[in-house]
């Protein structure tokens, strides 16, 4: 069989180039996704901006997310790959010094995990709690919070998948707990767009959600309306906090709903989306006596 007949039935490859972890020295070979090849068949999109692929007769499931994170796997530590050896002596400290508590926690959730193997639904998901749990330990200057954000959200995706493969494992909890940390991180992530904490522009390349078309912050502002709204119970108990909570979300999706009717250059499934999103706020907002 020739080679491009033997890549023709594969889904990815490694890297020719050694990748070295920065934290453990570790020498490994990076997964990547082939490109083309009827590999990925697109579905819809759905509303908290996450692109459904359908499942390939030929390859089986096919998800772009599973290649994105680089993980060591020894020591676990994972990142977007641009972050990948940008880090700073006390980030790398305190990164390395977490590895073996790194290892127990994804253990307890997903079971030993061996990330020299091709990737899957079970280390794709582990990928981004890894990530998650090490830009937790990443200083200001590589904008960690939105990168925390997107790595919550994909992860909410995953335990998705798994809840509907492995209905009574109790995947749902978890899915549901990733979805409310993401509902928090992209609420701070809002705040940070504001008062400069944090460069958040170094992350604008990267805030997704998904991998088939960057909302940027576009992006950031619908989702945490659409999260805010689904787990306004979690958010807030109390009714009077819940209005407050629905209030600010839906004055920072009034703006991104403006200038989405004012701007031809944006694009037309995040305005129909916020327009539809907003009038749900509307409808929420007047049943709670709230804002009109």
């Amino acid at each position: 069989m020739s080679l491009a007949a033997a890549q023709s039935k594969k889904v990815s490859f490694r890297a020719k180039e050694s990748t070295a972890c920065p934290i453990c020295d570790e020498n490994h070979q990076k997964e990547q996704m082939f490109q083309g090849g009827g590999r990925l068949i697109a579905g819809k999109l759905a509303q908290d901006l996450r692109r459904l692929y359908e499942k390939n007769r030929k390859f089986g499931r096919v998800s772009p997310l599973d290649y994105v994170m680089s993980v060591c796997p020894r020591c676990l530590y994972s990142s977007f790959p641009k972050d990948w050896n940008s880090l700073n002596p006390a980030d790398n400290e305190a990164i390395r010094m977490a590895t073996d508590s790194r290892r127990s926690y994804i253990e307890k959730i997903l079971g030993p995990l061996d990330f020299t193997a091709d990737r899957q639904i079970a280390l794709g998901a582990a990928s981004y709690l890894l990530g998650m749990d090490c830009y937790q330990l990443r200083g200001a200057s590589v904008a960690p919070t939105p990168k925390k954000a997107v790595c919550a959200i994909r992860a909410a995706w995953y335990f998705s998948d798994l809840h509907d493969e492995f209905p009574h494992i109790g995947y749902d909890k978890i899915r549901d707990l990733l979805y409310q940390k993401a509902a928090v991180i992209y609420g701070y992530t809002l705040e940070l767009m504001q008062n400069g904490n944090e460069p958040v522009d170094q992350a604008a390349g990267m805030l997704g959600p998904d991998t088939d078309n960057n909302w940027g912050f576009d992006g950031v502002i619908y989702l945490n309306a659409f999260l805010t709204k689904k787990f306004k119970d979690q958010m807030a108990p109390k009714p009077e906090d819940q209005v407050l909570l629905l209030s600010r979300a839906k004055r920072t999706l009034a703006r991104l709903y403006g200038s989405g009717k004012a701007s031809k250059g944006k694009p037309g499934p995040i305005v129909e989306m916020t327009r539809e999103l907003y009038d749900e706020y509307n409808a929420i907002l007047e049943a709670m006596g709230g804002e009109k």
